[in-house]
Formats: C-alpha cells, sequence, structure tokens
C-alpha cells in the first residue's frame, strides 16, 4: 500500500500543544478549507507503539454532521480534554462547523469540579456541550470526599449532551448521572474513526458495524451489520481515517474497502444485539489464559463494576509462576468500604457470573486509578500494582 502524504498546512499533533489551545483554530480553519488530509493524530500508544493517524476533511465533516444529528442540534463546546488527542481536537473542529466560539478549560491546571463550573460560566449560548472521561464526570458527581460541589452540578446539567468516552464507565456512574438529570452520552470509537462514532451502543448515521471471529482478517461483506458475536469489532463508514502517516504496513493491517465502504479493523472485542445495540467487551488482546482458561479481562471488569460499592475496576494478566498468568484485579471501592467484605462478595459475583478461574487471584486496592494524560486507565501502572 502506498504512504499516505501529509500536506504541509495540515495540522499535525504529536504531543502536548503548548499555551492556548484556541491558537490551533486558524490552521485548522484553512486546513478544513482543502480536500484531503486535514489532521495527523498520535495515538496513545498505551498497548504499543504509538501511530499517528491521518484524519481527512471529509472524515471530520461526516463526523461533526453525524455528532450534531445524533445530539440534537449545533451549540457551543466546552473544551475539557487536551487537544492533542482526537476528543479534544474534534471539540474545535466541531465548532468551526458549528461556527461557535468555544470555551477551554485550562490544560495546565488539574480537572477540578471548581474549575469546570467557573469555565461552564463562560458559555454564552443555551444549547452547549462537552466531552469528558468517566474519571472527570466521577469526579464531580461522585467526589472521593463524598461532598459535591453544587455549582459543577448545576453546570453539568445545563448541558445538551455530555459525550463520554476515552474508557468505559462504570454503572454506578451512569446511574448518579441518570439520578441528577445529567444528560450523558457513552462513546465508543476512537482516533482512526474521528473518535467516538457509535453513541449509546448505536452508530452514527453513516457508520456501520460488523462483528466477526476473535481473530477475523476478512473485509466485511457490503451491508455488514447485525449478527452475533463475541467477536472482533469492525467500524465503517465515512468517519473512518485515511491511515497511519509513514506505517503503510499497519496502514494495510487495519483499513479495507468493501463495496464503497471504508472499514477499520479494530483491536476490540464485542457483541451485536438483534436490534443492532453494540456492547464492547474489552480488547482482543485482554484475554487472560489462566491454567489454559481463557477469561475475558472486560467481562470480569463488567461485573466487578456492577457492584454497588466499586467506583472504578481494571482487570489484567499477571505473570503468575504456577498458572502461567494469573487474572489481578485492580478496584477503586467507594470511600469507607469495608475492603476484605468486598473482596469476598466480589469473587462470589464474577465466580457466578463467568466461573471459579475467572475470579481475580491478585488484587490492588488504589485510592484513584492510576491514568494516562487522555483520562484512560494506565495499564502499564496498574500492572506493577499487581506485580
Amino acid at each position: 500500500m502506498a504512504e499516505l502524504i501529509v500536506p504541509g498546512d495540515a495540522v499535525v499533533l504529536d504531543g502536548p500543544v503548548p499555551g492556548d489551545p484556541l491558537r490551533l483554530l486558524s490552521p485548522l480553519t484553512r486546513a478544513l478549507g482543502r480536500e484531503g488530509p486535514a489532521v495527523v493524530v498520535r495515538t496513545s500508544g498505551s498497548t504499543g507503539r504509538a501511530k499517528r493517524t491521518v484524519l481527512t476533511r471529509d472524515a471530520l465533516a461526516a463526523s461533526s454532521m453525524a455528532t450534531a444529528v445524533r445530539t440534537g442540534g449545533v451549540g457551543q463546546w466546552l473544551l475539557a480534554l487536551p487537544v492533542h488527542y482526537v476528543a479534544g481536537v474534534q471539540v474545535l473542529v466541531r465548532s468551526l462547523y458549528a461556527g461557535t466560539d468555544p470555551v477551554v478549560l485550562d490544560p495546565a491546571a488539574r480537572f477540578t469540579p471548581e474549575a469546570f463550573a467557573a469555565a461552564a460560566e463562560q458559555l454564552e449560548d443555551p444549547v452547549r456541550f462537552t466531552s469528558l472521561v468517566p474519571t472527570q464526570l466521577q469526579r464531580i458527581l461522585e467526589p472521593a470526599s463524598g461532598v459535591r460541589n453544587g455549582d459543577a452540578v448545576s453546570a453539568l446539567k445545563r448541558f445538551s449532551a455530555i459525550l463520554l468516552g476515552g474508557s468505559a464507565a462504570p454503572p454506578r456512574l451512569l446511574a448518579a448521572a441518570r439520578a441528577a438529570d445529567v444528560r450523558v452520552v457513552s462513546t465508543y470509537g476512537m482516533s482512526e474513526t474521528c473518535g467516538g462514532c457509535v453513541y449509546d451502543g448505536v452508530p452514527l448515521d453513516g457508520v456501520s458495524v460488523h462483528v466477526g471471529t476473535e481473530e477475523d482478517d476478512d473485509v466485511p461483506r457490503p451491508g455488514a451489520g447485525g449478527g452475533s458475536g463475541p467477536g472482533r469489532i469492525w467500524l465503517g463508514g465515512d468517519v473512518v481515517a485515511a491511515g497511519y502517516a509513514g506505517d503503510p504496513e499497519q496502514t494495510a493491517r487495519h483499513f479495507r474497502e468493501s463495496g464503497g465502504t471504508r472499514w477499520y479493523r479494530t483491536d476490540d472485542l464485542g457483541e451485536l444485539s438483534p436490534d443492532g445495540v453494540l456492547a464492547v467487551h474489552g480488547r482482543v488482546d485482554d484475554v487472560v489464559n489462566t491454567g489454559g482458561v481463557k477469561v475475558a479481562a472486560g467481562l470480569v471488569s463488567a461485573a466487578l463494576t456492577e457492584h454497588p460499592a466499586v467506583r472504578e475496576a481494571l482487570v489484567l494478566g499477571v505473570p503468575d509462576a504456577e498458572w502461567g498468568q494469573a487474572v489481578g484485579a485492580a478496584v477503586v471501592a467507594a470511600p469507607g468500604t469495608d475492603r476484605g467484605r468486598l473482596r469476598t462478595e466480589l469473587e462470589e459475583q464474577v465466580r457466578a457470573r463467568h466461573g471459579a478461574a475467572a475470579v481475580p487471584r491478585r488484587w490492588a486496592w488504589p485510592d484513584e486509578m492510576p491514568l494516562l494524560p487522555t483520562g484512560k486507565p494506565d495499564r502499564a501502572a496498574v500492572g506493577r500494582l499487581l506485580g
């Protein structure tokens, strides 16, 4: 496959952007004013080497339009994420297409409920949107102190939609959002699909989802969509990136054309319901082989976070002399929880749901989940806790 040519005026985001993120609006306007590659976003590389994903003007336009249709219109955006990641730069892109001025939460400061409330106060449009990761929302709705900041909660309620992505949100957090009358939309996607392209399990207009076998390398057939699972998730449509800059081998491995549709072969496992709702079960390489029994780490994480006393959980395979790998779980418990009792209840819950082999043998109880700058769990740091 031929190597992608990135024009000199494309906005290349290879790392943190110093200074005011709004200074990117002018170069973004120029790049979006012509056809072809407009933005290059480097992935976090949390599970492998970083890649430079090339997003075209047409893909970004399709994503912005589909988001506006799903969320009910255009409005003003609050930038609360690093702008060099796809969810952050998309706030600027969507603002340009909407013709509104974004407001920026200080990127150099730690996210706090107070800072969020102050930034939201600067929004002037009654139709307002933002993108957050679960940890940010949790700091407002489920603070470690147990005492909410009333101004921050009130600010959340005024948003027409809060796009929540980066990692799976615990059911407890989503329930807290519903109870507080906060309009949260759980999103699934990645840099290679211009960010979230499946909202609350349902693909955006123009987006197709296909679930194949776990090792599926076949290009989805035209019209692919519904089906069984669990299996590897493919995402198709105009939102799919052109490929990776400087890496034709990885471009050929992950990007395909079939029947006029461009597809991205993800590294995630999922399942489609009969009515086309996607459930994501974790990464393909998140299968723990413990004593010859394969355990899906994502499914164990989901079982743990169903417990009302669990704020966050991450399950990993860790080296084990006897079993080859052992299931390890890092759990952030609600304040005041008896961890010994909680562990017993969680072990029983996992055993009943997924069998004895899925019960974690290693446990870590951090006060907060280690995170990457993207807001995703830092798997390497969690692995060290469990080691």
